[in-house]
């Protein structure tokens, strides 16, 4: 019988061939990409125009210090939608998690300090993806060998 360091290693091993680095920074794109994107579409209607109660929005709940409501709704909207896609395809993947992490780092300045576990989990999932890219199943690495 195989003693538990080596059942341990044995198990870590499979791990690691089952869940290679490029699988999970692939996953990683895929769900913080899901989480913004989502959020874009709520501030719009049909293909891309913004409804009232998002400019309502960041006038009152979302309103930044330095950036008046109708610009900044735009801004984050664009943000929102255009980062995502590029994170999907792995595209421009460390300045679109470095762009989303800005987002994120003012979303919890400046809107919800009190949601910093939730930012923390979109760092935990956009640091990655500035420090290795895209992983080989990005267009970044294709454009890029």
């Amino acid at each position: 019988m195989p003693s538990l360091p080596a059942l341990y290693d044995r198990t870590c091993g499979i791990a690691a061939r089952l869940l290679p680095c490029d699988l999970l920074l692939f996953v990683q794109r895929l769900g913080i990409a899901s989480v913004f994107f989502l959020s874009g579409r709520t501030k719009v209607e049909g293909w891309f125009t913004l409804t009232p109660s998002t400019f309502e929005l960041f006038g009152s709940e979302y309103a930044l210090p330095l950036i008046p409501p109708v610009p900044a709704a735009y801004a984050a909207t664009i943000s929102e939608h255009l980062f995502p896609i590029l994170l999907v395809l792995g595209l421009a993947t460390r300045f679109s998690a470095l762009a989303l992490l800005g987002m994120t780092t003012v979303i919890e300045i400046f809107v919800y300090p009190d949601a910093w576990p939730t930012h923390l989990s979109w760092a935990g999932l956009l640091l990655p993806l500035i420090a290795l890219g895209g992983g080989k199943w990005s267009l970044d690495r294709l454009l890029r060998p």
